[in-house]
């Protein structure tokens, strides 16, 4: 589902976006130019607590990771439950917790936005 098809349909979501220039494995690559996106429920039953929707990866190696992002769908899981589970650093497969805990409000490791 993307953010249109969603809005089409009159779901709410919120969005965890999580630049891979932000990813020490990205940088130490040599390719930061990825982003992994994370849409979750944010309709007022959810109560900041919305399962994930959907969500996307382009970049190097993406198609390697997509996978979690398929089991947190298939399991129901929120956006506390995907930041919280281990994610080993530095590797690729971190920006799916780190996009998560941007949805949730709680990412310390991007840099601050520009004014």
């Amino acid at each position: 589902m993307t953010e249109d098809q969603a809005k089409a349909q009159g779901i709410k979501v919120k969005k965890g976006l999580f630049p891979w220039t932000a990813s020490g494995r990205a940088i130490a690559n040599g390719r930061d130019e990825g982003v992994t996106k994370l849409l979750f429920d944010d309709s007022p039953e959810a109560h900041g607590h919305g399962k994930i929707l959907d969500g996307g990866m382009v970049g190097t190696h993406a198609g390697d990771m997509i996978g979690e992002i398929a089991l947190a769908i298939e399991m129901g899981a929120d956006a506390v439950d995907i930041g919280k589970t281990i994610h080993p650093h530095p590797t690729l497969g971190e920006s799916i917790g780190m996009a998560a805990e941007v949805a949730h409000g709680s990412c310390t490791d991007l840099p601050p936005g520009k004014k």
